[in-house]
């Protein structure tokens, strides 16, 4: 029996590739980490040639965390790049490539005999690894890295037909979890095309083969639709969130110098008086044209500004050397600068990272979604929550649509008028994001039912 009472649980976990999964799974497993030491977490991280996973990131997370450890899976043939218009497509053929590989894998760590494997936690696109934990008798769990409107979404699909793709005549849906009707138009780009719709379609199939949904949000955040989804028929729901990384690792793309030189230039800026501009980890880059409407947008406006761009157009910088009024770089630490006191303002493609980075540190949205579940994201923060400021909530990348200055520039002063009651909302937000994860939080509250679920069931 004492040697039984040594053994750790141990729990696997599975993100979907790119550096925003990672970065939440992560921040989870050192969550969970926290609240029992005797866990073990083992991350499966899934490379892909053309997209490079951070090194130096995952170690410097992985270096203070010794019950956390990493397993590179082997790169298999990538799926035919066609498949990458739609992501659900592209990451549902990757997972079949990979089952194999994860087998024997998960084999290999039962083997060991060295901890109880208590279950597996899956990111939404590796739901079909729920086989691979039935055939080692390990239940999964779905680990959420976007919000419970997404979840909603998906839960709706359950209802759907498997041949009844999204389409332009459904302008107005019904989805649990929303109090409005939702626009056809915010929904998931891969919604649209059969491929996708079917991907997307065989995922929801799978939430309910869960012993549990673990959403990155809070309870009072996104309230009425966690109760809206909690049902007889669904998993329970476990709000975990926000998980974010503050204690931001150095980007390897960014020397020392230029991240000091950001906040050299922050520092002299009045209070709240800064937009920031960035859209993402994915590095996204405008065409030049929507590239000059926004300059002239900022130019117009007359706010100040930080801008993180690749290529700006010609002449702009000049104009801004001689206006002192903005800053332009490659790449821009962005939890430090949502942080810093002189930000105001934040145009974001409303990734949910970076949302729920915005409401930490309390700064207001100009909404301009680019991909993924983004429409969705930007369409609830402006229209069911209240805690963004609309620019659009339908721009897709690589519609021919260009947001013009004018819009751009009555967006940005609309956004930093601070008499909009989007501040005073954003405000009371971070209040309770701060409030849920402390000890007695809605979150802190949630992720010990979750562990007890995951450790007392075995």
């Amino acid at each position: 029996v004492a040697s039984e009472m040594k053994k750790k649980s141990e729990l696997i976990f599975i993100p979907s590739p790119g550096i925003g999964h990672l970065a939440s799974s992560l921040q989870f497993a050192k969550l969970l980490i926290k609240t029992n030491n005797n866990l073990s977490i083992t991350i499966l991280c899934i490379n892909l040639p053309n997209i490079p996973i951070s090194d130096s990131y995952i170690k410097s997370v992985l270096n203070s965390q010794p019950q956390i450890h990493l397993i590179h899976l082997p790169q298999v043939e990538s799926p035919p790049s066609e498949l990458l218009i739609s992501p659900p497509c592209y990451i549902k053929t990757l997972m079949h490539n990979l089952t194999p590989h994860v087998k024997s894998t998960i084999q290999t760590i039962l083997l060991s005999h060295s901890n109880h494997v208590v279950g597996l936690v899956l990111d939404v696109f590796c739901l079909s690894m729920i086989d691979v934990g039935n055939e080692f008798g390990i239940p999964s769990y779905l680990f959420l890295t976007s919000n419970a409107g997404f979840l909603g979404f998906m839960l709706s699909i359950q209802n759907r037909r498997i041949d009844d793709v999204f389409n332009d005549s459904d302008t107005e849906l019904l989805i649990p979890g929303f109090t409005n009707l939702v626009p056809s138009s915010v929904l998931p780009n891969s919604a649209y095309s059969k491929g996708g719709y079917e991907a997307y379609y065989n995922l929801a199939k799978r939430f309910n083969d869960t012993r549990g949904i673990i959403v990155n949000t809070f309870l009072e955040l996104e309230n009425y639709a966690i109760d809206a989804l909690s049902t007889e028929k669904t998993p329970p729901i476990y709000t975990t969130g926000p998980l974010l990384d503050l204690k931001v690792q150095p980007n390897p793309n960014l020397d020392q110098a230029q991240r000091d030189v950001i906040l050299k230039w922050l520092d002299e800026q009045p209070n709240k008086s800064v937009v920031f501009l960035c859209f993402g980890s994915m590095g996204i880059s405008f065409v030049p044209s929507q590239i000059r409407e926004i300059a002239f947008g900022l130019k117009k406006s007359g706010v100040r500004f930080l801008w993180a761009v690749k290529s700006p157009p010609e002449g702009f910088l000049e104009w801004m050397e001689l206006e002192g009024k903005g800053m332009i770089c490659e790449w821009a630490p962005q939890v430090e600068i949502l942080a810093h006191k002189a930000v105001g303002g934040f145009v974001s493609h409303c990734g949910w990272n970076s949302i729920l980075e915005s409401l930490w540190f309390g700064v207001p949205i100009l909404t301009w979604p680019i991909y993924a579940e983004q429409q969705l994201n930007a369409f609830r923060m402006v229209k069911e929550l209240e805690l963004a400021v609309e620019l659009r909530v339908d721009y897709r990348i690589g519609s021919k649509d260009v947001v013009m200055a004018e819009e751009i520039e009555k967006g940005l002063k609309n956004l930093m008028d601070r008499d909009n009651i989007v501040h005073k909302k954003v405000q009371e937000m971070k209040e309770m994001a701060r409030n849920a994860v402390v000890n007695g939080g809605s979150s802190f509250i949630s992720v010990g039912k979750l562990v007890s679920n995951m450790i007392g069931s075995n």
